[in-house]
């Protein structure tokens, strides 16, 4: 199997052509994650993947701090609490702890899906919360087989919990998780995945 680099990756159509959230107001992001997305003043929360960020900018506020980041200039107009950053998400980091970090349908895109986990659950403050929609059969060994179970318990030995049934991911609490997972590099011609759009394949070695 012949891999893509992250620049290679981050040049794809796949990557740059996705639609699974460009305009996903609020309602979608609480469907899609199920939790509650009503920002406590003071609260910092950072979405990855944000589209054109419609969902962030129906809860922005004044007294709340909220980033968008996405690799497609594409955003609605920023207003007080909500400013948006144009960068690949398995490259940027917050400049503080946060207390929420969310990614809908985004990691579908992603090459290193588990190293970009792993980096966003170590930005939570205590009691801070990661949830994703995330697919295992998405992260593959080098021969394009699925980890499967191997993966699924490696996350929650981790401290992630994993619905599979939802195909979401989580974190809770401060924390600095590790998995022994070395990444290869990603495949963008894995075809579509069970959203119906073309995604990409992660691929490790353990």
């Amino acid at each position: 199997m012949s891999l893509l680099d992250d620049e290679t990756l981050w040049r794809s159509s796949v990557v740059a052509n996705c639609e699974m959230n460009r305009d996903r107001g609020l309602a979608s992001y609480r469907r899609e994650l199920g939790i509650d997305l009503a920002p406590l003043p003071g609260s910092r929360w950072v979405d990855l993947c944000c589209g054109s960020g419609k969902a962030l900018a129906e809860a922005a506020r004044e007294d709340v701090t909220i980033v968008g980041v996405d690799l497609v200039d594409h955003h609605v107009a920023a207003r007080p609490g909500l400013s948006f950053v144009v960068a690949p998400v398995d490259q940027w980091e917050p400049d503080a702890p946060v207390d929420l970090v969310t990614c809908v349908h985004g990691l579908h895109y992603v090459g290193d899906k588990l190293g970009l986990l792993v980096r966003a659950a170590s930005w939570l403050v205590p009691g801070g919360q990661l949830v994703a929609n995330f697919d295992v059969a998405s992260v593959r060994r080098a021969d394009g087989t699925p980890f499967g179970r191997t993966l699924t318990k490696a996350l929650r030995d981790a401290g992630f919990t994993y619905d599979n049934r939802r195909r979401r991911v989580g974190y809770l609490g401060q924390g600095r998780p590790q998995l022994p997972f070395v990444y290869l590099g990603a495949d963008d011609r894995a075809g579509p995945n069970y959203t119906g759009q073309p995604a990409v394949h992660s691929c490790y070695e353990l």
